[in-house]
């Protein structure tokens, strides 16, 4: 009788973590827990309930959790958004007594969410299609014959494609860093003793461009529809057109200035670059004409760009039911799939996260502790002149980003208590919390680890860590005036003020 034959598990299964990864969660979980329950027990201003302080302690618990990463940002806000169902804090779902109070699923069905989901799928199709590769060599292709006229060149497109494209790192980090990568290669400059022949300057300028870019439109930056919600609190409507309007002239000066800034204090060793222009131009004619794709998708973002700037004001279509026209035209021509959309991870990703974060921000304001550490803030300023104390609340929250590894964390943290003072002492509300949100981006590109596409700009080993702050902090101080003085006195001549 022959033995049966031994049975094996079809399933690979879940194997147990290393100890590493116990102890790492351990710490960078326990501490925003023992955050949480200290405050939790600890007295609390006397103008305060229980619920305001509870809720602020659950929210510096998720911002520092998200800072310290022991998960995902999504996992992350998910599990801490419970912890403060369980706890009390807050209830589930809208409670029937007063369907209008906050409570833990009220993001997921906000509007601005939703506009930077269906922003993430549009942007997958220029990625897809190859059409953001496309419009940066062309740039190149027709600027790109000095150092500079390279840098500008990836500027522009980068400006191009920022509508369409909410997230800074595929933007800046997966389109035009290959390019300048290239751009560099091209004339042998690689990480290590021919860096700065030209691929460390260009680094920087991809970098510090890329933070203007994210400033001037509401869809170019994953962080920025959260700041339109937080600014609602103050019955401040930023539209995609109003924000649009407001960045586009000191934006545009920001794209002239402060690449040639970077080009001053940073100068690549290579001044003139024909290679650099025929190369792109070679790159442009191998793509061959415009595919089909390329063609629909081109056509899908005219009519998106002519309905943010126009549908709102003309039509009374919003900017979110705009977005998902433009991602039915996608499906629709075969452009996106289905299966596109349901495996675009960072929109998925970012509605979680972002839904729980403006669901904390809603319940701070609801209990009032919004109101109260605004008008502290705007105590301790002591009655100063609003235009000055709006001058010094921005740059005090341009440069804290140095404490941030993430521009979601700063702004979750610190955009509304910063916009409630500066309204406080007398600023007026639209051009605050224009000001402030365009502030916003512009820190992005500070420090290596700041967010958006540092890092990825940083990991290509073209610059030190020194020379990335020294310039950065010199660059991002002269764009930070441009926004101030140039986009302040625009604002004032648009009547934003």
């Amino acid at each position: 009788m022959s033995s049966a034959a031994p049975t094996t598990n079809r399933f690979e299964g879940v194997h147990a973590p290393a100890p590493s990864f116990w102890k790492e969660s351990a710490w960078r979980f326990g501490i925003p827990l023992v955050l949480f329950a200290a405050l939790w027990f600890s007295p609390h201003p006397e103008a305060l309930s229980d619920e305001a302080w509870r809720m602020f302690g659950l929210f510096v618990a998720t911002i520092l959790a998200i800072i310290l990463k022991p998960m995902p940002m999504g996992a992350v806000t998910i599990i801490f958004m419970i912890i403060g169902v369980l706890t009390g804090i807050i209830p589930l779902t809208a409670p029937k007594d007063d369907p209008g109070s906050a409570y833990a699923l009220m993001g997921f069905g906000n509007g601005t969410i939703w506009l930077i989901v269906m922003a993430f799928l549009i942007s997958r199709g220029f990625v897809k299609t190859g059409l953001g590769r496309r419009i940066a060599l062309y740039f190149v292709s027709k600027v790109g014959g000095k150092m500079l006229g390279v840098s500008y060149g990836l500027a522009m497109a980068d400006f191009v494609l920022s509508p369409a494209i909410p997230s800074a790192t595929a933007r800046g980090g997966g389109i035009m860093a290959p390019i300048m990568k290239s751009v560099a290669q091209t004339y042998d400059s690689e990480p290590g003793p021919t860096r700065r022949r030209a691929g460390a300057f260009l680094a920087l300028n991809v970098g510090q461009v890329n933070a203007i870019t994210c400033a001037m439109f509401l869809t170019a930056m994953a962080g920025n529809p959260l700041i339109a919600s937080l600014a609602g609190q103050f019955d401040v409507e930023i539209t995609w057109t109003n924000w649009a309007l407001g960045a586009i002239v000191p934006g545009l000066c920001a794209l002239i200035i402060v690449p040639y800034v970077v080009y001053l204090i940073y100068p690549p060793e290579l001044k003139e670059t024909p290679e650099a222009k025929a190369m792109a131009a070679r790159q442009v004619k191998d793509l061959g004409p415009l595919t089909y794709g390329e063609k629909m998708l081109a056509a899908t973002f005219v009519v998106l760009l002519l309905l943010w700037t126009v549908g709102d004001l003309v039509l009374g279509i919003s900017a979110t039911t705009t977005a998902f026209v433009g991602v039915i035209i996608l499906l629709v021509t075969n452009v996106l799939t289905w299966e596109d959309v349901i495996s675009e991870k960072a929109a998925w990703d970012t509605m979680v996260w972002f839904a729980v974060l403006y669901m904390m921000a809603t319940a701070l304001s609801q209990y009032g502790f919004i109101g109260w550490i605004s008008q502290a803030i705007a105590d301790g300023l002591g009655g100063m002149n609003w235009v000055l104390a709006l001058v010094l609340l921005v740059i005090i929250y341009f440069f804290s980003h140095y404490l941030f590894a993430s521009a979601t964390a700063h702004i979750s943290a610190m955009y509304v208590a910063f916009l409630g003072a500066a309204i406080a002492l007398g600023a007026p509300p639209l051009m605050a919390a224009l000001v402030l949100a365009y502030t916003s981006n512009i820190f992005t590109s500070l420090t290596q680890y700041a967010g958006g596409a540092s890092p990825t700009l940083f990991g290509m080993k073209y610059i030190t860590v020194g020379e990335w702050w020294r310039t950065a902090a010199i660059a991002g101080m002269v764009s930070l005036t441009i926004w101030i003085v140039i986009g302040g006195m625009w604002m004032k001549l648009i009547g934003f003020w």
